[in-house]
């Protein structure tokens, strides 16, 4: 397994090379990924608006700022993305503003289709669902948590809606952004944070 996470950890970026890349690929009609298609591209021109728009909005709650100063060890947060994924788009820009009040978080992000023996270790129900969040102890490579694909809520948000209707379309989609929005990061951050402090 540290194997695993030594290759990752090899073959990953900041979260600003994360970006940069997305901003080349779309500029050249491209998503990040081994597929390509129109709708995946539009996803990920969609994204890339929403996490410009993140980057300035997103605040981290105050309660949240001074736990994650009193984080003592070093610790590697790796997440696992694409640039075509929503939830890694309103995730990722929260978990950047949080890796930045501790000099004790380094924040490193993977493709998903880059890193299928990694993506292989941490299924969420048989399923490669991103964004991932790994929690390494940065010196051991030990795996101290993983978080993700989404918070508590927008989880049950989706269970519900495919319980009901059999199918993840165009509304739910709609309803989980408006579910983001209004939630402001912040069960993202209080979910994380407190896996830091298990």
């Amino acid at each position: 397994m540290k194997e695993i996470f030594k290759s990752a950890l090899n073959n990953s970026y900041s979260y600003q090379d994360y970006r940069k890349i997305i901003t080349d690929l779309l500029q050249e009609g491209k998503t990040t990924g081994t597929i390509q298609s129109e709708a995946l591209v539009n996803y990920s021109r969609l994204n890339e608006t929403r996490m410009h728009r993140l980057d300035k909005t997103i605040v981290i709650d105050l309660v949240i700022i001074s736990k994650l100063k009193l984080i003592q060890s070093q610790y590697i947060w790796l997440v696992i993305a694409e640039g075509w994924c929503g939830d890694a788009a309103q995730i990722l820009p929260i978990l950047n503003k949080m890796s930045e009040v501790s000099d004790n978080i380094d924040l490193k992000v993977v493709f998903r289709d880059d890193n299928e023996a990694l993506m292989n270790l941490f299924l969420t129900n048989g399923n490669k669902s991103i964004p991932k969040l790994i929690i390494l102890d940065k010196n051991s490579l030990d795996v101290i948590a993983d978080w993700g694909p989404r918070p508590i809520g927008a989880v049950e948000i989706i269970e519900n809606y495919k319980e009901k209707f059999g199918i993840i379309d165009d509304t739910i989609k709609s309803e989980l952004q408006m579910w983001y929005l209004h939630d402001k990061g912040l069960s993202t951050q209080k979910e994380i944070t407190e896996l830091m402090f298990l």
